[in-house]
């Protein structure tokens, strides 16, 4: 199945239409959530900002948020998709369909994912602290990193403004 990656203000449409099991969004504190009717238990709201080093007064991603979405997106069965935004759809949410495809494929190559990974989406700049954490939590020795700096970084935001909608395999390596 597919791993779905869009902006905030796709969310809701592309639950409607594509409705995935399990749904992963990633806002500023103080950002309100999207309501998605029937996910609940299997919608992970962190509130967390798209930073990739430590700044007083925000929120970084920390290795205990990072088991956070490793323990959520591990209850995904991969039978029908998974949905992960953030604000833009260009780094928090591109960093966690990385991780995701990276967790659910313990012995496929990180760099074929990656390469996978920019080739749905120009725009990607997944958050180096996101993927940093997570390559040490799965014990990935450093790939997961060199990987994403091998297929660099997207254009700046502020040109992109938002992500078109992309979706990734969730099987590599087979």
């Amino acid at each position: 199945m597919a791993i779905i990656v869009c902006p905030l203000s796709r969310a809701p449409e592309i639950a409607r239409e594509r409705k995935p099991s399990h749904v992963v969004s990633l806002l500023d504190p103080g950002s309100a959530f999207p309501t998605l009717d029937g996910y609940n238990d299997r919608h992970l709201r962190l509130p967390i900002h798209d930073i990739e080093q430590e700044i007083e007064g925000q929120h970084a991603l920390c290795d205990k948020r990072m088991r956070t979405i490793l323990d959520f997106v591990g209850q995904w069965g991969r039978d029908v998709p998974i949905l992960i935004h953030c604000y833009a759809g260009i780094s928090r949410s591109t960093a966690t369909a990385f991780i995701t495809a990276c967790a659910h494929n313990p012995n496929a190559d990180e760099e074929e994912i990656a390469l996978a990974l920019r080739a749905a989406s120009s725009t990607a700049s997944p958050n180096r602290r996101f993927i940093a954490l997570a390559d040490a939590e799965l014990g990935r020795g450093g790939r997961m990193s060199r990987a994403i700096d091998k297929i660099g970084r997207g254009p700046p935001w502020y040109e992109v403004g938002e992500a078109t909608p992309f979706s990734i395999a969730a099987q590599f390596g087979a």
